[in-house]
């Protein structure tokens, strides 16, 4: 059914951001053959990062949660951009979400569970994916949480 992903968005009372160019000298997206890469997304609105600073001293879990929920709208965004059309993905394959986070910060999985859960909203079975989540001692803008995906795509 057309359609099918746009539909979930709506029903969910989601929009997708318009998709931003890069901050540097790579492009947002590329498809290859069966397959589509998105670069790494920073949880931005409106042009601007809305989640900065650590994860764990500075911003709770839920503001790091909210902060890769945004990061997957963008990844979606970038992949409607890519293909045109959701309903092509075949399957989220991986996620690697990234926290901006103090060294004794332990919970990376429960922060990025805010984009994971969101793909599985979205995307249905289609969103079940791998993944890795670890922390860092920055992320480009000050972000609190970068995350990037590889799609199997029709």
């Amino acid at each position: 059914m057309a359609g099918e992903i746009e539909a979930r968005l709506k029903a969910l009372d989601l929009a997708l951001p318009e998709a931003k160019a890069g901050l540097g000298t790579y492009v947002p997206f590329l498809h290859l053959g069966g397959q589509l890469f998105i670069s790494g997304q920073l949880p931005m609105q409106e042009g601007q990062v809305v989640f900065t600073g650590k994860v764990g001293a500075g911003l709770d879990i839920e503001a790091g949660q909210k902060a890769a929920r945004l990061c997957a709208l963008n990844i979606l965004a970038q992949a409607k951009a890519a293909l045109g059309d959701l309903d092509r993905i075949v399957q989220l394959m991986r996620l690697n979400g990234f926290v901006n986070a103090p060294p004794d910060f332990t919970d990376h999985p429960n922060v990025l569970n805010g984009a994971s859960d969101l793909m599985v909203e979205i995307l249905g079975n289609k969103g079940r994916h791998t993944r890795i989540a670890l922390g860092c001692a920055s992320l480009p803008l000050n972000a609190a949480v970068e995350i990037d995906a590889i799609f199997a795509i029709d």
